[in-house]
């Protein structure tokens, strides 16, 4: 198991699989930006799926017990289901899950679960319509996300829903959402809106921080906090005092967790971050098909993670935060 000077395993890869993606939300993929004559990775820039299990088998070489797939939306890339097949049979993975808008579950739900996923992370930002469409850029209402819901379900997959929270965009959405999934019985993950990439147009004064969150659910639905379920968690879990249901935050902004993050990040065109904030990466595709041994490739892997000095969360700046040229999400994923 890989650990560094500040005792953080390895245990985590997040991969991104494609970068495109069917929604172009207003804080994550702009459509001023990624708009119909933007460039996306051609098929061959992007790793293939032996590639991404041969990664994979050296990730979990060195410690990493979970996988989870992302995008852009990681279900438009074709046949992934026999990617979930492959990574299900590497020894040491115990977990693999997928982060996704859900739109394409209805149809794909069951053939993952075969394959061996595990669990999806639904991203939905509103439960109500007009506030959904505007942030989706699609005119996309909610219906056909929560139908992608229900085939998880069905199917057998565990689901949690992520809610980027943004001032002036869906603060309002908040406690309808905490309502709408308690009743379903499903956890909700608030994500403070975060300086991801260089596009979003990121002020500090958009974010509705934990505090914030907790306080606005509390005063209808009485929360108290949750234990941690392992270490390196990134949200702070909180139960609601009538059920077993729970929401937790996911506090990059006011409560920075660098100190025990174990996360990696492998971008849809191969390249190797260990922070969600980084500059750059360590390009792996190219290592691959320069024909490098495994014990090169594996080494090279132990050596970026041991020399890593990220701590973005914890020293951000205004400075910081105008001054760097950030990855942007739909590469790296979530």
């Amino acid at each position: 198991m890989i650990t560094d000077r500040w005792d953080r395993p390895l245990k985590d890869i997040r991969i991104s699989v494609i970068d495109q993606c069917n929604f172009r939300c207003t804080y994550c993929m702009p459509a001023e930006i990624f708009g119909p004559d933007f460039r996306f990775l051609d098929k061959e820039e992007l790793l293939t799926f032996e590639e991404i299990t041969k990664l994979a088998r050296f990730f979990a070489g060195h410690g990493v017990e979970k996988i989870r797939l992302t995008g852009g939306e990681p279900l438009l890339r074709k046949d992934l289901d026999e990617l979930i097949r492959q990574l299900n049979d590497i020894a040491g993975i115990k977990d693999i899950a997928l982060t996704t808008n859900a739109m394409l579950l209805p149809k794909y739900a069951g053939k993952l679960k075969e394959a061996g996923l595990k669990r999806v992370n639904v991203s939905l930002d509103a439960i109500e319509d007009e506030a959904f469409k505007k942030i989706n850029g699609r005119q996309v209402a909610v219906k056909p996300v929560l139908k992608g819901i229900a085939a998880a379900k069905k199917a057998g997959l565990q689901v949690k829903i992520n809610m980027v929270v943004k001032k002036g965009m869906n603060e309002d959405q908040i406690l309808p959402m905490a309502e709408f999934f308690k009743q379903e019985h499903i956890p909700l993950r608030f994500i403070e809106f975060m300086d991801v990439g260089a596009t979003n147009g990121w002020k500090m004064d958009e974010v509705i921080t934990m505090k914030e969150i907790i306080e606005q659910i509390g005063e209808h639905f009485p929360l108290e906090p949750a234990d941690a379920a392992y270490y390196g968690e990134v949200a702070k879990r909180y139960r609601y005092k009538d059920s077993a249901d729970e929401i937790g935050i996911i506090s990059s902004i006011t409560q920075s967790f660098c100190s025990s993050c174990t996360r990696a990040r492998i971008s849809a065109e191969g390249k190797f971050y260990t922070c969600l904030f980084a500059e750059q990466g360590y390009d792996l595709k190219d290592l691959m098909r320069s024909g490098a041994s495994d014990e090169k490739i594996k080494s090279e892997i132990k050596n970026i993670w041991l020399q890593r000095s990220d701590r973005y969360s914890d020293e951000r700046t205004e400075e910081t935060v105008r001054g760097k040229k950030r990855i942007e999400m739909s590469y790296i994923g979530g």
